[in-house]
């Protein structure tokens, strides 16, 4: 193992070992915090809800680049910590999304990475693991009209160290669905609330996955029915149902076109829908330079990204951003989460090749 990939190791490790849970960041803010010190070329420009923002000095006629990357993880369940280096592999929860990301940030910045045509900043945030309505990042625009600047935001979100732009908007419903109890040996005394939600949530159930060409990217567009919960005994005729719906859909649609469908195919006498949540998409940009750069020097593969990540909040305030970091998806928040020291390594490297603008 290479010594830069021992220290990313470790970096790695100390941040799993610092519980973050959603809302619960203060402490590896604080670690955050106090690494920044050591970086020389930059000063905080915001340290508020959750939120830590590194710049360096500006220069004139020079695109501001952002590193971004949430620092919350998802609750700890079946993972492990602390976390454990084997062989190569790092494991704990947040390894893969995205603590083995956030030690790259930290190394660049205290390492003094920067470019001779490329200011780079870092932005570190909490609660993003959980409903955009609660979004620390969003506000923090406001608060540092600065980092409105930015030229790209790369968001370090696992994606193999893979350029993947552009995402799916995550829309949340609940369906509500009323009946009237009677006993099971009379049925007709009542009206059983779960064939109803069978009858209504049928449209969901049967809606195809539906491509959406971006770009020459497919995104692809999912509805399904990811809960539900009704009846209160065996023998009584069940007069409530309530299904959660989760609607993944292609930037080419706004939110509220995307709530118009939901309506549309939840559109029953017998349904009450609520929404929860309706985080919009993120835009493509692959026509920004700084991405055609990016892709180039890494040699990157690109594709669309299916899930919702940040890159939809740096599109609301109207800043290009892309994603890509060392972490592989299919283990983000698994009870087996991991990262490699060679993608942590690799994920380095192809961002100080995008700063010196030669090839990783």
């Amino acid at each position: 193992m290479t010594d830069l990939a021992a220290r990313l190791a470790a970096d790695t490790l100390a941040l799993i070992d610092i519980a973050s849970e959603s809302r619960k960041e203060s402490a590896i803010l604080d670690e955050v915090r106090a690494r920044l010190r050591g970086a020389s070329r930059l000063r905080l420009v915001q340290d508020e809800d959750s939120v830590i923002a590194a710049l360096p000095e500006r220069r004139a006629g020079v695109p501001l680049v952002l590193l971004a990357g949430h620092v919350d993880t998802v609750p700890l369940a079946g993972a492990r910590r602390p976390g454990s280096l084997e062989g190569e592999v790092v494991h704990g929860r947040g390894a893969a999304d995205m603590k083995g990301a956030l030690a790259v940030m930290l190394r660049l910045a205290t390492g003094g990475a920067g470019g001779a045509d490329v200011d780079l900043g870092y932005l570190f945030f909490g609660r993003e693991e959980i409903s955009i309505a609660e979004s620390a990042l969003l506000p923090a625009f406001d608060r540092c009209p600065e980092l409105r600047d930015a030229a790209l935001a790369i968001v370090m979100e696992p994606t193999a160290n893979e350029l993947e732009v552009g995402c799916n908007g995550n829309l949340n419903a609940l369906v509500s669905v009323r009946g009237r109890a009677a006993h099971s040996a009379r049925p007709w005394l009542g009206e059983n609330a779960i064939h109803t939600a069978i009858e209504a949530l049928a449209p969901v159930a049967d809606l195809p996955a539906r491509d959406v060409d971006v770009e020459g990217l497919t995104f692809r567009e999912v509805m399904s029915v990811t809960r539900i919960d009704g009846g209160v005994a065996a023998n009584v005729v069940p007069d409530h149902v309530r299904a959660h719906v989760n609607f993944r859909y292609a930037p080419t649609r706004s939110a509220m076109e995307a709530e118009t469908r939901v309506r549309e195919l939840l559109d029953h006498p017998h349904v009450e829908l609520e929404l929860l949540g309706n985080a919009p998409p993120g835009p493509v940009c692959l026509a920004n330079p700084l991405v055609t750069r990016l892709r180039e020097v890494g040699d990157l593969q690109v594709g669309p990204k299916q899930a919702w990540t940040p890159v939809a909040e740096f599109g609301i305030v109207g800043v290009d951003a892309v994603n890509l970091g060392p972490g592989e998806p299919r283990y983000a928040h698994s009870d087996d989460e991991q990262v490699s020291t060679t993608a942590l390594v690799t994920a380095h490297a192809i961002v100080s090749a995008f700063l010196a603008g030669m090839e990783a």
